[in-house]
C-alpha cells in the first residue's frame, strides 16, 4: 500500500525522538550510577503512597523484578524499609537522605536538559505539538483497542507543571 510521503517521514521522526528520549533517560540514569527502571521506582518510593504490588502491575512486571530492584536501591542506601505501623505485614518503603540527594541531581539534569532544549521553542509551536501529540495517541490508542486513560494521561494543558516542560 502506497502512503503519503509524509506519513512515514512523521513516523520515522516519531521513531527518532523516541530513541533519543530513551538515549537521555539512561545518559541521566547512569549519571547517578542507575539504570532506567531503578530510576523509575526510585521515583514511585519517593511518592506518598508506594506499593511494591500496585507498582509491577502497572509496569506489567513481576513482583520479584520489583523486590530485586528494591533490593538493589536499599544495597545503594538510596531506600529504607519499615515495617507498616498499622499493619505489621505491609513494609513502607522511603528513600534515605542520600536517595534524596541523588533524586535530587536526577531532577535538576532533567530541568537542565529541559531549559537547554524545550524553551527554544515558541508557545504557538509547543502548543500545536501537544495537539498533535495527544491526537495522535488517542488515535492509536483507539486503533489498539484500548481506552486512552489506560495508554497514559493525556498532556498537562494550562497548568504550571505543563507551562514548565
Amino acid at each position: 500500500m502506497q502512503h503519503r510521503p509524509e506519513i512515514p517521514e512523521a513516523i520515522a521522526a516519531l521513531q527518532r525522538l523516541v530513541e533519543l528520549f530513551s538515549l537521555r533517560r539512561r545518559q541521566l540514569a547512569a549519571e547517578a550510577g542507575l539504570s532506567e527502571a531503578q530510576w523509575r521506582l526510585l521515583e514511585e518510593v519517593a511518592g506518598e503512597s508506594f506499593m511494591p504490588s500496585l507498582f509491577a502491575r502497572r509496569r506489567d512486571c513481576t513482583p520479584a523484578a520489583v523486590s530485586r530492584g528494591l533490593r538493589a536501591l536499599l544495597d545503594a542506601d538510596l531506600v529504607r524499609v519499615d515495617v507498616s505501623p498499622d499493619d505489621g505485614r505491609h513494609r513502607v518503603y522511603r528513600l534515605t537522605p542520600h536517595g534524596r540527594r541523588v533524586l535530587r541531581r536526577l531532577r535538576a539534569g532533567r530541568e537542565r536538559a529541559i531549559a537547554a532544549v524545550w524553551e527554544r521553542f515558541d508557545a504557538g509551536a509547543l502548543s500545536g505539538f501537544v495537539r498533535f501529540a495527544d491526537e495522535l495517541a488517542d488515535q492509536l490508542a483507539s486503533y489498539a483497542g484500548v481506552a486512552p486513560s489506560e495508554a497514559g494521561p493525556p498532556s498537562v494543558r494550562g497548568s504550571a507543571a505543563g507551562a514548565s516542560r
